[in-house]
C-alpha cells in the first residue's frame, strides 16, 4: 500500500508491524477461530507484558533501524522498556501548531484519509459503509454532520503515539465505548473495525471550526487510551497518548466548516493515505 509523502511529493511503501502474523490471524480458518479471544483486550495486554520488561530494551535499537525512526527528534535518555520507549516524548518545538487560528492541524503522526459525509450520513471506508452514529455508539444527535467531514489518522507502530487537540476551546462531552481491538490495516478491511473497536468519543467545542467529534481508537495490543482530561483546551497542547500498538483517531466536522489541503484531498480520492506529523496544517476553516 502506497503512502503519500506532502514534503518532496514522493511515495513509500507502508510496513505492517507483524504482518504475517495478522494474515494468519484474518485469512486463515485457524486464526479467525482464534479471534474472539485475540481481539480481546486482555489479549492484547497479555501480549504487550514482556515488553513492559527490563530485558525488552534489546528490541529497540532493531525497531529504529528497521523503521528508519529519527531519533533526534526525541528526547535523549535511557529507556527502563520496549514500551517505555513507545511512549517517548518529543523535544519541545519539533512539532510545532500552524499557529495560524484558521487553519486545521494534524493531531498526531499518522496516515490521513479524508472522507466525505453524504446528507445520508454515510461514507465509505476502505469498502466498509460507516455512519458517524455508529461510530459513536449512537450516543448523540449528529444530523449537523451531514454533509461535512470524516478525517481518519491511522497510527502505526513506528509513528509518535501521542496526540494534540486541534483548536482551541471545550469538552461538551466525553465517554468510552468498550469493544474489540482489531489491527487498523489493510489487513483487517473486511472488517468495521471503527464501529467494533473500543474508542473514546470527545465531543468538542471549538472556537474555530465549530462542534467537532473527536474519536481515539485502540487497536491490536493497544494496552490504553490515556487522556489528560483537559475540560478546556488550547490549540496544539497535548490531549494524550496511545499505549504500545497500532492505533486511530477519527475527527468529523460539520458541513461546510473545513476546505481540506487540495494535496490530501486528491490522493483520498485515489484511496493512498497520505504522511503527516501532529501540528501540521491539513486544511483551513470554510470562512477564511
Amino acid at each position: 500500500m502506497k503512502i503519500y509523502v506532502r514534503q518532496d511529493k514522493s511515495f513509500i511503501e507502508d510496513r505492517q508491524y507483524g504482518g504475517k502474523s495478522l494474515e494468519r490471524l484474518y485469512n486463515t480458518w485457524y486464526g479467525r477461530a482464534l479471534s474472539k479471544f485475540i481481539l480481546l483486550p486482555v489479549f492484547s495486554t497479555m501480549a504487550t507484558s514482556k515488553d513492559r520488561k527490563r530485558s525488552s530494551v534489546k528490541k529497540i535499537a532493531p525497531f529504529i533501524e528497521e523503521y528508519k525512526i529519527d531519533m533526534s527528534d526525541f528526547e535523549e535518555r535511557d529507556y527502563s522498556s520496549f514500551a517505555d520507549f513507545f511512549t517517548r516524548n518529543i523535544k519541545p518545538g519539533k512539532r510545532p501548531a500552524d499557529s495560524d487560528p484558521s487553519v486545521v492541524i494534524a493531531p498526531a503522526d499518522s496516515k490521513l484519509l479524508c472522507y466525505d459525509i453524504g446528507n445520508d450520513l454515510k461514507f465509505t471506508v476502505k469498502g466498509s459503509v460507516y455512519t458517524p452514529d455508529e461510530i459513536v455508539g449512537n450516543m448523540i444527535g449528529l444530523g449537523g454532520f451531514a454533509g461535512g467531514k470524516a478525517l481518519v489518522f491511522r497510527l502505526s507502530m513506528d509513528d509518535y503515539h501521542h496526540y494534540c487537540h486541534i483548536d482551541s476551546g471545550k469538552v461538551f462531552d466525553s465517554f468510552e465505548i468498550k469493544g474489540k481491538l482489531h489491527t487498523v490495516s489493510s489487513i483487517s478491511s473486511k472488517y468495521k473495525i471503527y464501529k467494533e473497536n473500543h474508542r473514546i468519543v470527545n465531543i468538542l467545542d471549538t472556537d474555530h471550526f465549530g462542534r467537532v467529534i473527536y474519536i481515539e481508537v485502540g487497536a491490536l495490543l493497544v494496552g490504553r487510551i490515556k487522556n489528560n482530561g483537559r475540560t478546556v483546551f488550547e490549540k496544539g497542547q497535548e490531549k494524550g497518548y496511545f499505549e504500545q500498538g497500532g492505533s486511530t483517531i477519527v475527527l468529523f466536522f460539520e458541513k461546510d466548516r473545513i476546505n481540506i489541503d487540495p494535496d490530501i484531498l486528491e490522493m483520498s480520492g485515489n484511496g493512498i493515505e497520505t504522511k503527516v506529523k501532529m501540528g501540521e496544517r491539513i486544511g483551513v476553516a470554510s470562512n477564511v
